[in-house]
């Protein structure tokens, strides 16, 4: 680079840190210290990350690109900035930092299928609602973290068909396999389901667009979503991942954990049982979640 190259470069890098001190300072007058905070480290590395690049004009117009067509894909069924969140592991790692493990159950990323307000179930009810898959049924037991059972817990639950595919993801209004429940007073929820497959991220839209163009996996391990939320306990997060599933420690979202691995056991028929959905070969898991009180 010649005398005068580097001089304009020099140049260059001290508008730009003018221009990054400016914008940081223009904070001072917020009322509140913690957006201040943020809002500060957001501008300083935010401006670090395009000066480290040297970001280019085009570039720069492509992320804006990216960001406007997440937000047009996005709706109140599926929200793509999750699953961007979720793709670059930032979901991930917000749990791990905020999370109160201790001997808590792990919680993981929430996904972009969640749906406030689902159907509320009793106690041994069907929530597959006629979803394609192999029957399977779910008991679990909630307990504090020194085993006490905690009733009144409000315990979301959804997952996929065997297609890989959401409810939200159909055409129409229709909601399967998903539900809501309270835990009763031995802290216990059991219901029937259909057993979790692997399936791919949604690849019709920027989150799906990124992995191709990076060469990343788009699967996610066989799991069941889980939400368990009561007031003085600090909410789970969470999912049951299938064990021997060919795609974990290979998930899209970086949400898998060793402690949520579990056995879905395949029982043979019982042809005496009261139950005639026991009567044939289906699937069983038992799980104990501990919420640990704020």
């Amino acid at each position: 680079m010649s005398a005068s190259g580097g001089l304009v470069a020099n140049q260059n890098l001290s508008r730009a840190d003018t221009i990054t001190d400016r914008v940081i300072s223009s904070f001072e007058g917020c009322d509140s210290d913690r957006l201040t905070e943020i809002m500060k480290s957001l501008t300083r590395h935010l401006h670090e990350f395009a000066k480290e690049v040297s970001l280019t004009t085009q570039e720069w117009m492509a992320g804006i690109d990216f960001l406007m067509a997440t937000g047009k894909i996005s709706s109140d069924k599926r929200n793509e900035f999750i699953l961007l969140s979720d793709l670059l592991g930032l979901s991930s790692l917000q749990v791990a930092i905020n999370e109160r493990v201790g001997d808590a159950t792990e919680s993981t990323v929430l996904g972009p299928f969640f749906v406030e307000g689902a159907r509320e179930f009793s106690n041994g009810e069907d929530i597959s609602d006629g979803a394609n898959g192999e029957p399977t049924f779910v008991s679990i037991k909630v307990v504090d973290t020194s085993g006490a059972a905690i009733g009144d817990v409000t315990v979301d639950v959804w997952g996929s068909d065997a297609d890989g595919f959401y409810d939200v993801q159909y055409d129409g209004d229709k909601l399967f396999n998903r539900g809501r429940f309270k835990s009763d007073e031995q802290g216990r929820v059991s219901f029937w389901s259909i057993l979790p497959v692997a399936y791919p991220v949604p690849s019709d839209g920027p989150g799906g667009a990124l992995l191709k163009a990076t060469k990343r996996s788009n699967m996610r391990p066989a799991h069941l979503h889980f939400a368990l939320t009561k007031e003085g306990y600090s909410q789970v997060v969470t999912h049951l991942f299938v064990a021997g599933d060919p795609f974990l420690g290979n998930d899209a979202v970086f949400g898998e954990r060793e402690s949520l691995i579990c056995e879905f056991t395949k029982v043979a028929g019982d042809i005496g049982s009261s139950d005639p959905r026991r009567r044939d070969e289906h699937y069983e898991i038992e799980h104990v979640f501990k919420m640990a009180q704020i």
